[in-house]
């Protein structure tokens, strides 16, 4: 009979026995497709712990899992020592049966009946990780059967490697203690690829009796199970002599040790989005364990103040990776030590005055020398105040900002647009800037608003990797630069596409605003840092908020930004608690054990060369002397310098004169430099060499610029009179500044004459409740006045 008879003949004898027994063939059927679904597509459903890992891969901290239990998700792989440890005690035979081991379930068989109560059981790894998945069934012969079958179910849906990892991470070690990675760390210390042949032997033999982990007698029969596996390994030439010996004489674990707590707050930021995961992240595990020490280091000085809490985030310019993320001090629970303060929004004093020193270089509204106005001012009843609480008359822009003067910031703010500037702030999506502009008002720029360390170190490794990414292009942009911080290793960050269109700021604006940040003064000890080789160019900002409640320092260079936040979570207040005692020693020692990274590269092709006057920095004029500085390519919208003039002196050059007096043929004509007199009288105390214009001759009638002005009261204040500890009411003080000083001037309270001053005009007096007029005419009959409200 040839191939193809036999065949045929085959399929006839089957299709006459399906005729025949068409029921069976139908209960055959159903035993099938009954065995094949009767092991669920899940096998374990019990919750898992957070873990968190580092880019390295090592363990940062963990969450435990919602119903008490330290199970970590399952392992991707068992370590060498502990198969063979736990083959050799539990499953010899694992990689060659199909889920059940006919002898040893006879032999297992026969000594239980032996005995008459269940001595020895005969069950495979298989079986046993069936048993774990139905945790609750009652030990019986009837369970044995069906966990048999569905062993043998696992044993078709799933490899040999996999039974393993099954095991390996549902295990029961004792207490709520489960699987072999948790097991590891806190029975050892250490991560399962690092135990030791007598440690994976206590592992392996564990879970057949968990209760022996626990100290007293029970660990003398833990002891033994031990040594009895360790024997069978050398017996087995498993391991040699020597390790054999040394592993004899390793003790057990006395006590559980903790998990890793490297990052806690970091676990517990994941945990809301990614809770029961194994997450590995962008975290440099020996960069974050270095600046855990730096922060302790600091709390431990801090505290002497009473300051409890302080928080640190580093981050990668060129991936946005968090490279550290220490979201508070090893601190108390009384002080709050579980707020995570890198993500809470706090009060950001100062560190947002770069962003509009950038918004209007960006605008052409600002030019980085140009003189800002810093003086009492008050603006619709709002007075700020410098933190120096000093004047300096006038200050470059760029110096205001290297300086954190708040005046100029304020006066700045104002007239580029508080709605403008507010409304730009949404493109950067800082976390707690959600009020309107009205809401807001010019504090905004002092700290009246509340952000988050996460959002600020954010935008300025944005405006960094915008600076970075024009240089290495051909001067062009991505249309999504501005991206959260990354976190998961896997990730990469999508930047889009490269346009010739600026995304926000262009890169002149941000190179010209890195460079004043990188002038601050650095804190005590790190003064002269220019001078010394090693030191890091770091463009850097602080930040105080009102009542010293919050210290902030921010520091970006080419590849990193570093923010920094100290104070108490609780919004209480201490003395000495600024940007620059309290932030930024902590901001340099975290950039001391970063890498060395090159300064920004100049974006040339976004700058353009125009001429200014060298003494206001404002756009030249031909009464001023000249000097050529790079700007942002914009359509400049600054007038032209006004501080600049030509003055008429008389041949002496004792006194200016002018057409009313003198042939304006018999004069000198100058070009001087001269400010108003209130940015003048504060100005000229810190420029000795600022020439103040001559007095006019006396036969000479005065120009319409004002000789004097208020520095104190200002036109509109409202005014409260503190009392004194006699009860008495305390001066009000009015202070004058005079082009002239030596200049007599009286003072008239509504129109009453009061005093009479000379060189120094400054007076006290006592106005009672109400709105009064101050005037005061010198003796040249100039006149000023003032309008004030006392409350």
């Amino acid at each position: 009979m040839n191939l193809k008879h036999k065949n045929l003949h085959i399929k006839e004898a089957v299709s006459s026995w399906v005729k025949r027994h068409p029921k069976k063939l139908i209960a055959a059927a159903i035993v099938l497709i009954a065995y094949y679904f009767c092991l669920p597509e899940q096998l374990f459903k019990a919750p898992h712990a957070t873990v968190i890992e580092s880019e390295q891969g090592n363990l940062l901290g963990a969450m435990i899992a919602e119903d008490g239990q330290w199970r970590f998700p399952q392992v991707d792989s068992v370590p060498h020592k502990f198969k063979t440890c736990l083959l050799q005690f539990e499953d010899a035979h694992f990689y060659s049966h199909p889920g059940f081991n006919p002898a040893s379930m006879a032999k297992a068989l026969g000594a239980n009946i032996a005995a008459g109560k269940t001595v020895r059981g005969g069950s495979t790894l298989t079986q046993q990780v069936i048993r774990l998945a139905r945790k609750g069934k009652t030990r019986s012969y009837v369970e044995k059967a069906v966990e048999l079958v569905l062993a043998t179910r696992l044993e078709f849906r799933s490899s040999k490697e996999e039974i393993l990892r099954m095991y390996a991470s549902h295990a029961p070690y004792g207490g709520n203690v489960v699987g072999l990675e948790v097991a590891s760390w806190r029975y050892f210390g250490l991560r399962p690829f690092q135990l030791s042949w007598s440690e994976a032997a206590t592992l392996a033999v564990l879970p057949n009796a968990p209760s022996l982990i626990y100290p007293g007698k029970n660990q003398e029969r833990l002891l033994k199970k031990r040594n009895r596996l360790l024997k069978k390994l050398h017996d087995k030439e498993l391991i040699d002599t020597t390790t054999y010996e040394l592993a004899l004489l390793e003790t057990l674990p006395q006590k559980p040790y903790p998990l890793p707590k490297i990052a806690p707050h970091l676990v517990q930021y994941l945990s809301r989005t990614k809770k029961g995961q194994r997450i590995k992240t962008t975290i440099d595990e020996d960069l974050q364990q270095t600046v855990n020490a730096i922060v302790e280091k600091y709390h431990r000085r801090l505290r002497q103040n009473q300051v409890h809490n302080a928080a640190v985030l580093v981050l990668d310019v060129h991936t946005r990776a968090v490279q550290a993320y220490v979201g508070n001090t090893m601190t108390t629970k009384e002080h709050q030590k579980d707020v995570d303060m890198v993500q809470a929004n706090r009060s950001t004093g100062s560190v947002m005055k770069p962003l509009l020193y950038a918004a209007m270089l960006d605008a052409g509204e600002l030019l980085p020398d140009m003189l800002v106005p810093d003086i009492p001012t008050q603006i619709a009843g709002y007075t700020p105040e410098n933190f120096s609480e000093d004047y300096s008359g006038a200050v470059p822009a760029r110096e205001a900002l290297a300086r954190s003067l708040n005046i100029p910031a304020v006066r700045l703010l104002q007239q580029y647009g508080l709605e403008k500037f507010r409304d730009q702030l949404n493109y950067f999506e800082l976390g707690g800037i959600t009020k309107s502009a009205d809401h807001y008002g010019l504090t905004l720029i002092l700290g009246g608003a509340e952000s988050n360390l996460w959002d600020l170190c954010k935008t300025y490794a944005n405006l960094a990797g915008t600076l970075n990414h024009f240089n290495e292009s051909s001067s062009e942009y991505y249309d999504k630069e501005f991206v959260s911080p990354m976190l998961l290793k896997d990730e990469a960050v999508a930047f889009g596409n490269l346009s010739s269109e600026q995304t926000f700021f262009d890169a002149a604006s941000i190179y010209l605003t890195f460079e004043a940040m990188k002038e601050v003064n650095r804190p005590d000890g790190s003064e002269s840092w220019e001078f010394y080789e090693s030191s890091k160019e770091v463009g850097w900002k602080t930040g105080t908020s009102f009542g010293n409640k919050d210290a902030w320092a921010i520091g970006v260079t080419k590849d990193h930004v570093v923010g920094i936040w100290v104070g108490n979570a609780d919004g209480e207040g201490r003395p000495d608690v600024t940007g620059v005692s309290s932030a930024a020693p902590i901001l340099f020692d975290v950039f001391d054990v970063l890498p060395t990274a090159a300064w920004f590269a100049t974006p040339y092709d976004e700058f353009v060369e125009i001429d200014v006057c060298e003494k206001s920095g404002y756009l030249a004029t031909e009464q001023c002397a000249v000097k050529t500085i790079s700007i942002p390519d914009k359509k400049n919208y600054l007038q032209a310098c006004s501080y600049h003039s030509i003055v008429h002196l008389d041949t002496q050059r004792q006194f200016r004169v002018n057409s009313s007096c003198i042939d304006l043929s018999e004069t000198v004509a100058e070009s001087r430099f001269s400010l108003p007199p209130l940015m003048e009288f504060y100005y000229k105390r810190t420029h000795p060499t600022y020439q103040v214009l001559p007095p006019f001759r006396a036969d000479c009638q005065q120009t319409n610029t004002p000789p004097m002005e208020f520095i104190y009261p200002k036109m509109g204040s409202r005014i409260t009179l503190a009392k004194n500890f006699d009860g008495k009411t305390g001066e009000l003080i009015l202070k004058l500044a005079h082009s002239k000083p030596e200049t007599t001037v009286f003072w008239y309270l509504d129109d009453t004459f009061v005093s009479q001053t000379k060189n120094f005009h400054e007076i006290g007096v006592v106005p009672a409740t109400g709105v009064h007029k101050i005037t005061v005419i010198d003796s040249l009959g100039n006149e000023v006045f003032v309008t004030i409200t006392i409350e």
